[in-house]
């Protein structure tokens, strides 16, 4: 009873053609399948762009790299 065998999804499709129309079932196919298409190439634009742009810090703020090379150790000068 929890299972569809393909019999049950048979009748339940004839069900839907019958309601609907073929002419109607193609127009929403067609419609749904250019939203989806949409909807890729939108996520494919949104992360090439995140790719190109790379992030930029604030402009007050200290990076790393920065200050790598004029930073001692003062622990390693002390150990020695």
């Amino acid at each position: 009873m929890g299972t569809f065998s393909i019999w049950h999804w048979l009748v339940v499709l004839l069900i839907v053609v019958m309601i609907f129309g073929t002419k109607k079932l193609k127009n929403i196919g067609s419609d749904l399948g250019s939203a989806v298409k949409g909807f890729k190439d939108g996520m494919k634009d949104g992360a090439s762009d995140e790719a190109d742009a790379a992030p930029q810090p604030p402009a007050g703020q200290v990076t790393n790299a920065a200050t790598a090379k004029d930073t001692i150790d003062v622990q390693a000068k002390e150990k020695s």
